[in-house]
């Protein structure tokens, strides 16, 4: 059985819940605390953070690396795309989620002073991508795929970080809830994420 090492109010860890709750299948999760993690974090990632995967001899770390190993380990339901262009877009985008979005976390977590920057950069980021979801249902089309994982955490904890989006991303909160409202989505919040939104 795979064993799942995730914070509970990680964003990193709370997609590879999401994966795994997708997929149906059976595994372990166990809750680390991020404020006093077991020592055995640091042994099996060396850069002492959560996610960890391990599945028998196998030990991952990185959500994305989790998640792909995942679906491609339980291909139903298929969350990457079957086709090598499609995919390798899906990449490209995930990589970008990254960059442009997720390189801001440790600040928006941890509230700095100089956090505001950071907020307005991912609620930036966000209004670019709001266009997308007039036309379709989710990031790639009509198919929840794993660009939907990555990006629903953060989505999930706009109001805990404090950003506001404006009215020009309505598209992207319709959007946000069509995930909160996956079975997968909402099997895989912690208690304490649960109460990040109101």
């Amino acid at each position: 059985m795979m064993t799942l090492y995730s914070g509970t109010t990680d964003p990193f860890s709370h997609r590879c819940r999401i994966v795994l709750f997708e997929k149906g299948m059976d595994f372990e999760v166990i809750d680390v605390d991020l404020y006093n993690k077991p020592e055995d974090i640091a042994v099996i990632n060396p850069y002492n953070r959560v996610p960890v995967l391990v599945d028998r001899d196998l030990i991952l770390y990185e959500s994305n690396i989790i998640n792909e190993y995942i679906d491609e380990r339980f291909p139903h339901p298929q969350l990457m795309p079957p086709d090598p262009i499609m995919r390798a877009r899906a990449r490209q985008l995930l990589h970008t989620f990254e960059q442009e979005l997720f390189s801001c976390i440790d600040a928006l977590e941890k509230n700095q002073k100089g956090a505001d920057k950071e907020r307005a950069h991912v609620r930036d980021q966000l209004v670019q991508f709001a266009p997308v979801f007039t036309k379709q249902k989710f990031m790639l089309g009509e198919e929840f795929s794993m660009l939907d994982v990555a990006i629903a955490p953060l989505l999930w904890r706009l109001e805990h970080y404090g950003i506001e989006l404006p009215k020009a991303a309505a598209g992207i909160m319709k959007y946000a809830e069509r995930i909160f409202s996956r079975q997968g989505f909402i099997d895989a919040l912690t208690p304490s994420e649960k109460v990040m939104r109101r």
